[in-house]
């Protein structure tokens, strides 16, 4: 069984909001040293010695690189314009112009030519898997010395993006999305719940007694607990152990027989029909009205959400708080930053690259843009831990993030990921919005998505 190529079909985008729209969005341009890098905890050394050899010489004096221009495409998140100033400052040879991404089936066209890709290219975490199908068109950062980094990083930030075997390395996680529990203290403790995080994270540590609080609120207050579906059963979803739809070795679909997407698709139905789970996804205009109007108490979800909250529901500052979720976390967004083939100069690209995943750049990305980082020895840095968020009433919220990213674990998601995940949330979507049985819309879910896997593959 030889799998597709997935780049040429159309791909759902990870949709990233609030704080993560900033940023990276301008044309920049600069200069930076080729064959030269300073980049501090990012392999730096290395790198220098080996452009140091590869320089040649004329008697005594040392012949200059070449000028060299590197192009990179970037989601429009993050300050990496800012940091390409910053690196241009201290290189004087190279110019980098940044680029906001263009839509997905123009890049994927571009990367499939063999022409018109960036030298770098930043990924989203949730369509890896895809690329991964396509090595081919991609540098293999292991030959780059990325192996020199990979102790630094989140061991499973790192195997989503490598092969099975760990031979091949498409990228270098830039930031991640580790899930979490978003709650007003308000509506918590209306319900006689303890509103501190401590103390709320061990009132709702497993999914019975996560049920249990949310009927909870229900009942003495009249409020949703769960503010939406779609997240509900990503939390459940992503604990499922080392795969979840598809299998990593052969690509076959098994998500109707994996216990763990079974339990996250019964328990969602069940919050729904208890009347705890009120919005079906994120993008609805009514889920942001009833975050505006306080019609729920919490929301499961992914770090990068802190910034929806914010922008979407200002007046409700001071109320919210951060938990750990019931059971472990998962992972939704982040991103990845990797090399095309196309790309003419991977040696400078991939110095340039390390520096922008460093610690310090990691931290610095925290703490303007909200991106949290994949480097674990930040989480206990007193730089990223004693910064307070006035918005969740001065909690020192890196010390949440860092906890959750702590305790997600490696699963392979696989190329039909994301159409497939549709497939089972617009069942629960009809169980929530029609009324639906959700044992017909399961058995209908999983009869498209062994369609779509089938179709997926070429025999």
């Amino acid at each position: 069984m030889k799998k597709a190529k997935y780049l040429t079909l159309t791909l759902t985008s990870i949709i990233l909001t609030g704080s993560l729209a900033a940023g990276g969005a301008d044309n920049t341009s600069g200069t930076i040293a080729a064959n030269e890098y300073t980049g501090g905890d990012a392999a730096g050394p290395q790198a220098a010695a080996a452009a140091a050899e590869s320089e040649p010489k004329t008697g005594a004096k040392t012949v200059p690189p070449a000028k060299v221009e590197l192009t990179f495409w970037t989601l429009n998140k993050g300050n990496y314009a800012d940091l390409a100033r910053a690196y241009t400052r201290e290189h004087p040879n190279v110019t980098i112009q940044v680029l906001q991404a263009d839509s997905r089936k123009a890049q994927d066209d571009k990367l499939a030519a063999g022409s018109g890709a960036p030298d770098i290219y930043q990924l989203e975490a949730g369509l890896v898997d895809q690329y991964l199908e396509e090595q081919d068109l991609f540098y293999n950062l292991n030959d780059l010395r990325a192996r020199e980094l990979q102790a630094g990083y989140l061991k499973w930030a790192w195997r989503q993006a490598s092969s099975a075997d760990g031979s091949f390395q498409l990228g270098l996680p830039a930031d991640i999305g580790p899930t979490v529990v978003f709650y007003r203290k308000d509506l918590i403790e209306a319900a006689g719940l303890p509103g501190d995080p401590e103390g709320f994270s061990a009132s709702i540590d497993t999914w019975t007694k996560f049920a249990a609080a949310a009927q909870a609120v229900k009942e003495k207050t009249g409020k949703s607990f769960s503010g939406l579906a779609d997240l509900t059963y990503n939390a459940l979803r992503d604990q499922s152990v080392d795969e979840i739809y598809y299998s990593e070795a052969d690509g076959t679909f098994f998500g109707d027989s994996n216990p763990y997407v079974q339990r996250a698709y019964d328990y969602t139905a069940e919050g729904i029909q208890a009347g705890w789970i009120s919005y079906a996804d994120i993008r609805s205009p009514e889920w942001e009205q009833g975050l505006r109007s306080g019609a729920f108490a919490a929301v499961v979800g992914p770090a990068w959400l802190a910034g929806t909250l914010k922008e979407s529901a200002p007046d409700s500052a001071g109320q919210w708080r951060i938990a750990q979720l019931a059971e472990g976390a998962g992972n939704w967004g982040g991103s990845y930053l990797a090399l095309p083939k196309a790309g003419k100069h991977p040696e400078e690209a991939y110095a340039f690259t390390a520096w922008l995943v460093n610690k310090e750049n990691q931290q610095a990305a925290f703490s303007s843009q909200g991106l949290i980082p994949s480097i674990p020895s930040l989480y206990s840095d007193p730089a990223f831990t004693a910064l307070r968020d006035a918005f969740f009433g001065g909690q020192q919220t890196g010390i949440e993030f860092g906890k959750a990213a702590s305790r997600v674990k490696p699963v392979y998601y696989g190329p039909l990921h994301e159409e497939t995940d549709a497939l089972f949330k617009n069942a629960l979507s009809h169980v929530l919005l029609k009324g639906a049985d959700p044992a017909s819309e399961w058995r209908s879910a999983v009869k498209r998505a062994r369609t779509l896997a089938a179709a997926g593959e070429i025999r």
